[in-house]
């Protein structure tokens, strides 16, 4: 996604939540929201569109491409400035605490004086919020939590804020003459859910150039150290990049040694010791005589070891060790094993393009099968209605012949409510090929109510994928409180999928859940629940926390034949 796309939106989005806290009209707030995800999700570069470009963005008009025009043209957008000086910048900086909303922010600022969160989070302990209008005791407990989350995020940044730093960098370093090799380790790597530090590792004999190039990025704000061997910079988003340049020679070594966890790199080293080896970044040497054994690929790496390649998402010491010594490490899926995708939504809910659109892009990713899951009536802001729904299953069989070879399955996004029911009646959902079934709403359920909610929604013989199951929102909401290991039963023995959705805030089931599934028998649904063109890109992310999860191709029915996900989808 074009770096502008993503500056763009986030000033659309602080629009929407600035209009909210000085009580904005609500229809145009969630226009700007709409909007926000529309500009974000756009596959093209904004930056050079002019107004009638502009305009065809899905879910933009003629106001909002105005604004954007005006950032296109300033860097900024003028609503958006002027409306900051009216709000104090206390408030605004509240509304980052998952929980609070922003009047809630305001209120607690016109009436206590609190402008940051260690204030707020010492007048929640004090007790200073039990005596203001609308703040009970699950109110302050709420907010309690999501200081918690915030601070519990620290300065890490969600998976795919680090890939898009981390590409632009691999591209633009890997254009040089002086560079051999370029590619991204470390934790991005691995795939984990947030990042801290982004590892960029470059082989190259001439290593000067590199660095020069590297610190003259135009989204490098500042030099945080340089060297011919490690050069650090931090970006404008405050996110800090590392450089090593190593010989060619020694790439695999240096590959294995910066993508590895700490835990998992210990281990590999106390077996390198018990072999009479050291291992390091620059090679394998004997450890007698310092000479090199083996250093070009981690192949040759692990080999000498006595292990077959370990794949970057397994290498956090978490049996994966154990596994290679026994030769049971499991062939992890990829994202060209997908043969389809079973949760995205269209303009007729709160995606942002047309239903023809989405169905292009499940056939530019080469897909055989796309459903179409909108939303279903009781989500009531999407204005669902049976006759809408209905509409849109006749259009979905008019565009099948316009994609041969791509399948086009009519499904919906149900809600699960607090009670495990869903959505219209047994009749009206035998009409659909797939339903997927999520929690929407009431989050803070205790953990027996959770559970039966779920284990209720994994018997309805129409529900086919549990969608993100946790609910939760990384860095903005919690997880869900359930007995795991019940909704895992449930899921096993009514042949019901436990979704990754491939969100990046989302990863959910969260790769440590997914393991645990996998032991019961669940098999998983690995989708991109894309409310745009652009969303369709996320799914590397759900395939590398499918990947953390050690799940092969067989234990994700997306992989499967069309036919053979029929078979399953039926619950027989």
């Amino acid at each position: 996604m074009a770096r502008a796309n993503d500056e763009a939106a986030a000033l659309i989005q602080e629009l929407a939540d600035l209009l909210a806290i000085t009580g904005g009209d609500a229809f145009k707030i969630r226009a700007y929201e709409r909007a926000a995800r529309a500009v974000a999700g756009h596959p093209g570069d904004i930056a050079g569109l002019g107004l009638t470009g502009l305009r065809e963005i899905p879910g933009v008009g003629d106001a909002i491409a105005k604004k954007l025009l005006d950032y296109n043209t300033t860097g900024t957008i003028r609503q958006v400035e002027e409306l900051r000086t009216q709000i104090p910048a206390g408030v605004r900086a509240l509304t980052a605490i998952p929980t609070l909303g922003p009047m809630k922010a305001l209120a607690v600022y016109e009436a206590l004086g609190v402008s940051s969160v260690d204030e707020l989070a010492a007048a929640v302990e004090e007790g200073r919020l039990r005596g203001l209008k609308g703040f009970g005791a699950k109110t302050e407990e709420n907010i309690r939590h999501g200081i918690e989350l915030m601070r519990g995020a620290g300065e890490r940044v969600l998976v795919d804020a680090a890939a898009g730093v981390a590409d632009e960098i691999v591209a633009a370093l890997s254009a040089l003459p002086q560079v051999e090799r370029c590619a991204h380790a470390g934790s991005l790597r691995r795939m984990r859910e947030t990042i801290g530090d982004v590892d960029v590792l470059a082989a190259s004999r001439d290593p000067r150039p590199v660095m020069e190039a590297f610190t003259a990025l135009p989204f490098a704000a500042e030099v945080v150290a340089g060297g011919d061997k490690k050069t650090s910079i931090r970006t404008a988003r405050g996110l800090q990049v590392d450089l090593r340049v190593v010989p060619p020679e020694s790439w695999g070594a240096a590959l294995q040694y910066f993508t590895g966890s700490q835990a998992h790199n210990i281990r590999t080293r106390e077996i390198a010791v018990k072999a009479g080896l050291r291992l390091s970044e620059y090679g394998l040497f004997d450890a007698r005589t310092d000479e090199l054994i083996v250093s070009r690929t981690e192949e040759e790496v692990y080999e000498r070891l006595g292990l077959p390649w370990v794949h970057p998402a397994l290498r956090e010491d978490a049996g994966e060790i154990e596994a290679a010594l026994k030769d049971e490490l499991p062939r992890l899926v990829t994202v060209e094993d997908l043969r389809g995708d079973l949760h995205s939504h269209t303009d007729l809910t709160d995606g942002v393009a047309s239903l023809e659109d989405m169905a292009a892009a499940a056939r530019d990713r080469g897909l055989e099968y796309y459903a179409i899951t909108d939303h279903a009536p009781n989500l009531v802001m999407q204005r669902m209605t049976d006759e809408k729904m209905l509409a849109q299953r006749a259009r979905i069989a008019e565009l099948r012949e316009r994609f041969p070879g791509l399948t086009l399955l009519h499904g919906t996004e149900l809600n699960i409510d607090p009670d495990g029911g869903v959505d219209w009646d047994a009749d009206f959902l035998s009409g659909f090929d797939v339903c997927v079934a999520s929690v929407h709403s009431h989050f803070t359920q205790d953990e027996a109510s959770m559970t039966r909610r779920l284990v209720r929604a994994c018997e309805n013989p129409h529900v086919h994928v549990i969608g993100h199951p946790t609910a939760r929102s990384i860095g903005r909401r919690a997880p869900v409180n359930a007995d795991w290991d019940e909704v895992f039963r449930a899921a096993a023995r009514t042949g019901t999928a436990m979704e990754i959705d491939s969100f990046p805030d989302r990863l959910d089931l969260p790769a440590d859940l997914v393991r645990r599934a996998k032991r019961f028998g669940v098999k998983f649904a690995v989708d991109t629940d894309a409310h745009s063109v652009g969303h369709h890109r996320n799914i590397r992310y759900g395939v590398g926390t499918a990947q953390r999860g050690w799940l092969t191709p067989d234990d994700v029915v997306n992989t499967w034949p069309l036919e053979r996900l029929r078979a399953f989808l039926r619950k027989a």
